[in-house]
């Protein structure tokens, strides 16, 4: 029987990149590689409000390198320190200053959340959240335009999403308002693996509400809300989490229905095209960056990707779960293993490895896709080398392709800590394809 031990010896600390868990990160936040990237992360939201950056480094610096107790104690302390503040602040009076520091306060909650999920039983899985929804929604009822938080019916779950208005001119009388005869193009976002709808207002929302058109955010199944609301897993059939959120804003007056927009952020790079290979009412699809296939990225060693080919569900298990409870394994192993099983609602990580290998965009699910795609690469992202290209080929004439250069500092997973170049290249193609321009094939370093 395979060994933890020589599982180790076989590499297996370093092959389970594809999740996001071994992409070396531009800045050494951490002498721990893992918790460096998701530092980037978490300072990256303080470029449109959802985090502050003597905040996030305070907390970079004293947070023990692979410790995860650690990670949840430095910023679950500053999440209640900021909450603390928020609700001490006169609203009526200073309404900006309690929205900054509402939306700050959530996203440090769901940091301290964030490698917790190897004991799925840990009650502060849940209060965290419900602390860091709680926030989020007290920040954006503060704003000038409020969003709309609701529930769509799918297929067995539901789909929590927040619609965010276009933000119109101010009126004569100098007052902002909903003007829903307007029908306004809409982009709709969805994020990945393990990220969450609240913090991608700050990655490219607002950018996206800037430019004057409505913006939607949402989660299906496996992703944080509903797997702990609803206990739903990721789901192979994501159009099933699309097409009804397309089926409610063609409810809606203010929506312009031949400009509907599907963006994908990291694992939503497989997600996004996926589900437009059924749902063909959108306008075009945004792959950012672009994904084909994470579980074949995924390097388990000869011995133990052979106990996996021949089913033997009890060894895998054993060995994996043996590697995920072992404090001294790297952290991205660790939490990889953690993460997989906790976000496709199992205990098995045979199970959700399987699971994995069946939620792709390769050739034969790209085949189907009708609409425009624009697939983004970052130049450092190391989380699936040669993907972003394939999709780009795959796709055809369907496709335009861009490499965010290192550089500028945008050559990292998901453009984290250069949103403003992301939204830039991004948005500006999705006017030009509503305008019907004609588009080179590669932007790269020019077009935009």
């Amino acid at each position: 029987m395979l060994s933890v031990k020589s599982f180790y010896v076989l590499g297996a600390a370093y092959v389970i990149g594809a999740l996001g868990l071994n992409s070396v990160p531009i800045y050494t936040l951490s002498t721990d590689s893992h918790f460096a990237f998701v530092l980037e992360e978490y300072l990256a939201l303080s470029n449109a409000g959802g985090a502050s950056t003597g905040e996030v480094l305070r907390a970079a610096s004293q947070i023990i390198p692979g410790d995860f107790e650690s990670w949840y104690s430095e910023f679950k302390f500053l999440a209640d320190a900021l909450h603390t503040k928020a609700t001490s602040i006169d609203s009526k009076r200073f309404p900006v200053s309690a929205r900054e520091a509402y939306f700050r306060a959530s996203s440090y909650y769901r940091a301290a959340d964030f490698y917790l999920h190897g004991n799925q039983s840990d009650p502060r899985i849940n209060s965290l959240w419900n602390s860091a929804l709680a926030d989020f929604d007290a920040a954006t009822n503060l704003l000038t335009i409020p969003p709309i938080r609701k529930n769509l019916t799918g297929n067995g779950f539901t789909i929590p999403i927040i619609y965010f208005p276009a933000q119109q001119e101010p009126s004569a009388n100098g007052h902002h308002g909903r003007q829903p005869s307007v029908k306004t193009p809409t982009v709709i976002v969805g994020t990945g693996y393990d990220g969450n709808q609240e913090a991608l207002y700050h990655t490219i929302g607002l950018s996206i509400l800037e430019r004057g058109w409505n913006y939607v955010s949402y989660e299906g199944p496996g992703q944080p809300t509903v797997r702990r609301q609803q206990n739903a897993g990721f789901i192979d059939s994501w159009w099933d989490v699309v097409s009804p959120i397309v089926d409610y804003l063609e409810t809606r007056d203010d929506v312009d229905k031949k400009k509907i927009a599907l963006a994908g952020l990291s694992f939503g790079g497989i997600l996004a095209p996926r589900a437009a290979s059924r749902e063909h009412r959108l306008s075009a699809v945004l792959a950012i960056d672009g994904l084909m296939n994470l579980q074949k990225t995924i390097n388990l060693g000869d011995q133990l990707t052979a106990i996996f080919k021949s089913g033997n569900k009890t060894v895998f298990d054993k060995v994996m779960t043996s590697v995920m409870n072992n404090s001294s394994m790297p952290t991205n192993l660790r939490w990889g293993i953690a993460q997989g099983t906790w976000a496709f609602n199992t205990t098995s990580p045979f199970e959700w490895f399987t699971g994995l290998g069946k939620i792709t965009a390769e050739a034969d699910t790209l085949a189907n896709v009708t609409s425009p795609v624009l697939v983004a690469e970052g130049e450092h992202d190391t989380i699936a080398p040669g993907q972003a290209v394939s999709m780009y080929e795959t796709l055809g004439d369907l496709a335009t392709y861009n490499l965010f250069r290192t550089e500028l500092g945008a050559g990292e997973h998901c453009q984290l800590g250069a949103e403003a170049q992301l939204a830039q290249v991004s948005l500006d193609w999705l006017l030009d394809v509503w305008d019907k321009v004609q588009i080179p094939k590669n932007t790269t370093g020019g077009t935009y």
